[in-house]
């Protein structure tokens, strides 16, 4: 664990980049006077040097390396990487590769982002594909879903992967031992789902990891927090993860129309005003900003790029309790274990 944490930042990536990317590390630095952290913002020194100017916290803990080019949010990723070298999402990543600094963020490309990152730090022993995982509020405060994207089709052993590297990642966002973990499903029964789930279930049960697997849960299971750590492929948990966000915008409007039906709706809503304001805050969207690729050999974090400076700050802090925490020795074990199993299982299978 570094006793002073060094963040390496695309700092054009996203929407709305520069400003939101200077304005999230002068929230966060106001919280670091004591030199543990530091930023290398990497982008355009006629865009940031004055709003570093305009923000002397962030200024304090940063140090600006200069290019011209940046991954346009349009880009493919087979066209991004080809013209990314030398980028401001590029030299970001390549800080966390060369040892310069202990994490990366950006709001830029996803796709780029991705693959950027695999090619310049490879992935980590025993692992075979990275995964999106992302922060997912529950009655209970937060669960871990993965994947959110990365992989539409998995195999069970790959789920077992996310497992073991979602379970590492809750420990280390929240510093909760032995988080439980479950399996989405369509239904808790050991009969149900597709083969895929079914195996991974298996597999998980078999391959003597040091894991809390508490079995298969349901999709309203997740909002529910039935699991800490929600397991599925990209393509299943991507289509949940924007089911729930326009669930929660249909939400929120009806809810905005009924408070505005009549003067007595009207006079409710008023002298309801605090819980209403204690609602939009857990819900915020920005309070769970950052999604982390998990399985390389360094960590990455993704922040939306549509978010502002608030939620870039929140992107921040979750590379910062990455780089943190032993996150890397924390999956070792466990895929070392999984490998095994698998080596065995292929082992007695030829055997036959």
């Amino acid at each position: 664990m570094p006793k002073s944490v060094v963040i390496s930042v695309d700092a054009m990536g996203g929407d709305h980049a520069p400003a939101i990317v200077v304005e999230g590390v002068q929230m966060l630095a106001k919280a670091f006077d004591d030199g543990s952290l530091k930023v290398i913002l990497h982008g355009r020194e006629g865009d940031i040097e004055p709003l570093l100017a305009k923000n002397p916290d962030a200024a304090r803990i940063s140090r600006l390396c200069h290019t011209d080019t940046f991954v346009a949010m349009t880009d493919k990723p087979s066209q991004a990487i080809r013209k990314a070298r030398g980028s401001s999402m590029w030299n970001a990543v390549e800080a966390v590769k060369n040892g310069e600094a202990h994490a990366c963020v950006s709001a830029g490309n996803t796709g780029a982002l991705m693959v950027l990152s695999k090619v310049l730090l490879h992935m980590a022993p025993n692992a075979h594909r990275p995964v999106i995982a992302a922060s997912w509020p529950t009655v209970r405060g937060a669960s871990v879903v993965l994947d959110v994207g990365a992989n539409v089709e998995c195999a069970p052993s790959q789920l077992v992967e996310f497992a073991i590297m979602g379970e590492a990642f809750y420990t280390a966002l929240h510093g909760t031992q032995s988080p439980s973990v479950g399996l989405l499903n369509v239904g808790t029964e050991d009969l149900k789902g597709n083969g895929i789930v079914r195996e991974a279930d298996a597999l998980l049960r078999r391959a003597n990891l040091d894991l809390n697997y508490t079995g298969f849960i349901e999709g309203d299971g997740i909002s529910m927090g039935a699991a800490d750590v929600v397991v599925t492929d990209g393509f299943t948990g991507n289509v949940a993860l924007k089911t729930a966000e326009g669930t929660a915008k249909l939400a929120a409007e009806f809810l905005r129309q009924s408070l505005k039906r009549s003067p007595l709706s009207m006079l409710g809503a008023f002298l309801s005003r605090g819980a209403y304001a204690e609602l939009r805050s857990r819900m915020d969207p920005r309070k769970f900003n950052g999604g982390v690729f998990l399985g390389l050999g360094g960590v990455v974090v993704k922040s939306h790029g549509g978010t502002d400076g608030y939620g870039f700050s929140n992107a921040l802090r979750v590379a910062l309790n990455m780089a943190r925490s032993d996150y890397a020795h924390s999956i070792a074990s466990n895929l070392e274990k999984l490998a095994l199993a698998i080596s065995t299982a292929e082992k007695k299978d030829a055997s036959l």
